[in-house]
């Protein structure tokens, strides 16, 4: 197996900024996979933004249920969002 070591020397990198390599290519699959869940979401209504898809709820143009469980989701993903950016941009200007 090989070791974070001798992956680092391989490719003419201190472990450190290997690792942060490694870390900062993770967040942004994670960042790309909220978003990707938070567009679904938005898409099954129809819906542009989370203040759209609530207007609709709203005035009724979609069912209410599952709809606002659905904006909850995506509120949360928003706030996943935003933490990843704020670790990236935190790992970023450590780099």
């Amino acid at each position: 197996m090989l070791t974070l070591t001798k992956i680092a020397t391989s490719q003419g990198l201190p472990e450190e900024e290997l690792f942060r390599q490694a870390l900062v290519s993770y967040l942004h699959d994670k960042k790309r996979q909220a978003m990707q869940l938070k567009l679904e979401i938005l898409g099954r209504y129809g819906a542009t933004s989370l203040t759209d898809l609530e207007a609709r709820i709203a005035h009724g143009v979609v069912v209410e249920h599952p709809a606002w469980e659905d904006l909850i989701a995506a509120e949360n993903l928003t706030e996943r969002l935003e933490e990843l950016d704020v670790q990236l941009n935190d790992l970023q200007r450590a780099g």
